[in-house]
């Protein structure tokens, strides 16, 4: 990944730049949500309905990422989709800064948001598959070189991803008192005029990566994901990872209303936890590169969903007052557990991806990344609506919040469900029942 001068090479310079940027989204949101809150005067449940509906566009990942497989632009396939991705992205924030006001409704944000996170999703196919394929650059190299070569680079743009979410949410916290939704947005909006030009100006020769077939075509892209798919320890890593979240009903808004409403923080608190929380996820990445990379992904996907499960009991706690009248300030709680309950969520995603990166074949790198993220944001979404159902079910609105800790107390239940399939989870340390019989029979 390095020259032989010292230097970044072409390839870690965009993704490092990118995946920061894909950090840094955290910025704009956090406006848009007080912009819902404050000036479209939405409720709990309406807000994590629009949070989670303009997250459609990342379920249509696996078509961007077989196009971009198949579909060479100017002899590229990766390089010009984000640049695609970046210029929607764009045009969907700058068009929400510059609008009056009075234009704004809720269907026409959520419009914009659509577009916007379109946008996003084709830009985070093609860097996820610019990452696959870099771990297979070698094929020489033996496959325990490779493994730790992926881990590598995962670990560096999981990195970038955490500074740029630290900067995103400690700017933010900070802007949101101090300048309107508007400005945010615009401000975002140019930075992504940045990227757009530095992206432009790369060549994709120049990523030396591994050399494949030009224009394969979508209907054979999809054939290889589609046998792909069919591979036991693929379809079983992928389901196991997709329920786990999905079984989750998460209470992101009700949440966000409890912490602004009900006990009246200031946006600055939010804003420093969600940086205590990405820090603590840039120290994760640092982790998982330097001590963690050897540990069986079954294990440690494991640990991270039952310290999850263990989080939400805490704020059980917090909701009942208990550790405040242990003297601990619902602020100090906030900044710390609730920041890093936020990211436990994305703990699992970096073993699950070094994994997948390895197990993918060569030539449906991206294919097979968009639908794992396709996967994740389907999942997501589903959590998100369970949320809503799950906090009408118990009686929780705007005003009202008698019933979170008994909502919390069942979203802490599902978070154990997935531990009782984890043996879904390829475990390369456990080979296949197929290939422990081939092994008796020789």
């Amino acid at each position: 990944m390095v020259s032989s001068d010292g230097s970044w090479n072409p390839l870690r310079k965009l993704l490092g730049f990118g995946f920061w940027v894909q950090g840094f989204r955290c910025f704009p949101w956090m406006a848009v949500n007080f912009f819902l809150k404050d000036r479209l005067n939405v409720d709990p449940s309406t807000l994590q309905i629009l949070q989670n509906s303009a997250n459609l566009p990342m379920v249509g990942k696996p078509l961007y990422g077989v196009v971009s497989d198949a579909v060479y632009i100017g002899g590229q396939h990766r390089i010009p989709y984000i640049a695609i991705g970046v210029f929607l992205q764009a045009v969907s924030w700058l068009a929400i800064a510059l609008l009056p006001p009075s234009f704004m409704s809720i269907f026409i944000i959520t419009l914009f948001l659509l577009l916007g996170n379109l946008g996003a999703s084709i830009v985070e196919v093609a860097n996820d598959a610019l990452v696959a394929e870099s771990g297979k650059q070698s094929t020489t190299s033996s496959r325990k070189s490779q493994s730790s070569s992926s881990g590598e680079l995962q670990s560096f743009v999981w990195m970038s991803v955490s500074i740029g979410g630290v900067l995103g949410n400690l700017l933010g916290g900070i802007a949101i008192d101090r300048f309107s939704p508007q400005f945010m947005f615009l401000a975002f909006g140019l930075l992504l005029l940045i990227q757009l030009f530095a992206t432009l100006t790369i060549r994709e020769k120049s990523l030396n990566l591994p050399k494949s077939s030009s224009n394969a075509g979508i209907r054979k892209q999809l054939l290889e994901l589609s046998m792909t798919l069919q591979k036991p320890e693929i379809a079983y890593s992928i389901a196991w990872f997709a329920a786990s979240f999905a079984v989750i009903p998460i209470l992101t808004g009700t949440m966000f209303f409890y912490q602004t409403q009900h006990l009246k923080l200031d946006s600055s608190v939010l804003g420093i936890s969600k940086v205590f929380g990405q820090a603590g996820l840039l120290l994760w990445s640092a982790t998982y590169n330097g001590k963690l990379k050897s540990i069986p992904p079954r294990k440690l996907m494991s640990a991270v969903q039952g310290t999850m499960a263990v989080f939400m009991l805490s704020d059980v706690l917090f909701v009942n007052g208990t550790y405040l009248k242990m003297g601990i300030p619902n602020s100090v709680y906030v900044v710390v557990i609730s920041g890093l309950l936020e990211v436990l969520f994305q703990f699992k995603v970096l073993p699950f991806s070094v994994l997948i990166a390895q197990l993918c074949p060569r030539g449906c790198e991206g294919s097979l990344m968009a639908f794992v993220m396709s996967a994740i944001a389907l999942a997501s979404i589903v959590s998100g609506y369970l949320g809503v159902a799950l906090a009408s079910y118990v009686g929780v609105t705007g005003d009202d919040f008698s019933g979170l800790p008994r909502a919390i107390i069942i979203q802490a239940g599902c978070t154990l469900l997935p531990l009782l399939f984890s043996s879904w989870i390829h475990d390369e340390t456990k080979p296949p029942r197929q290939q422990q019989k081939n092994k008796k029979k020789n």
